[in-house]
């Protein structure tokens, strides 16, 4: 069983995106809907997968849930809530079968502390309260953070977007190097194979380039603890799925066999707790 982890859809007649602001992102602002990946899935014997929010609205959720309750692929949606709504516990029970976990633009807040507020803290127990898995959506900047969060609530399991978005374009190491092993030694958080190539040089990458960066994910995690996802269409700014497939393929060619089911399926599978059929 094949799964991705990791890809969105959003329809730009219901409501914007307002992160698809400036002109880097003219290639993708349009709509996408579901017919628009199944070729894709279908080219690479994807069976399920799970579709993440794009913006901070419970009405997009309210539509990617939608999504997953028809007859296609989608198994799960992680969509957004507010952590630092009191009623959060509440908001989270009221919410339609389907919903497999939580996640929120932590990268565009002002405060790299965000994660350890209070209220916030609060609201990720809500979520583990809840049955759902939080997906860590950082850079570099919010790792500390990130770790901090992860450590105070070992009852909720973490999935860390991107591997936090490391400067692969800069060919930057440390401390994003440091910082995913430290987040490895927590056994409550797995990682995402995934938007490696948008962190790159969109119109020269190399899979040379990012390697060392994915493979430093599987050494520190264990494809136990590794999920692949195309993050497409996003992935498009840089490379095609079947690219990004190939280079998920690459990075995880010295594995057995077993070890790349992990990676390609049964790690999303468990945590999200979703299945192909």
């Amino acid at each position: 069983m094949r799964i991705d982890a990791h890809h969105h859809l959003w329809d730009l007649t219901r409501r914007d995106q307002p992160w698809l602001d400036g002109a880097w992102a003219e290639p993708i602002r349009r709509s996408y809907a579901l017919p628009d990946l199944v070729p894709h899935l279908a080219a690479h014997a994807v069976d399920a997968t799970v579709l993440v929010q794009s913006s901070a609205s419970y009405a997009e959720t309210a539509d990617l849930l939608a999504v997953a309750a028809g007859d296609g692929p989608v198994r799960g949606v992680v969509g957004w809530a507010d952590l630092t709504d009191p009623g959060l516990a509440g908001v989270l029970a009221a919410l339609p079968a389907g919903l497999v976990g939580i996640r929120h633009q932590v990268q565009d807040e002002p405060d790299p502390d965000w994660l350890t507020r209070p209220d916030v803290l609060r609201g990720l127990g809500a979520v583990a309260g809840a049955g759902l898995v939080y997906d860590l959506l950082v850079t570099p900047r919010e790792l500390p953070a990130a770790l901090a969060a992860v450590r105070a609530l070992p009852e909720l399991a973490f999935v860390l977007d991107h591997a936090a978005k490391p400067a692969v374009a800069r060919g930057d190491w440390q401390p994003w190097a440091a910082g995913i092993a430290d987040l490895a030694r927590l056994p409550n958080v797995s990682c995402k194979l995934s938007g490696l190539v948008t962190e790159a040089d969109w119109a020269a990458w190399r899979p040379p380039q990012i390697l060392p960066y994915a493979r430093h994910v599987l050494d520190a995690f264990g494809p136990e603890r590794v999920l692949f996802g195309s993050d497409w269409p996003v992935c498009t700014l840089a490379a095609g799925y079947a690219d990004v497939v190939a280079l998920a393929e690459a990075a995880t060619g010295h594995l057995t066999a077993a070890e790349r089911s992990a990676v390609f399926g049964e790690t999303a599978g468990r945590v999200y707790r979703v299945a192909a059929g």
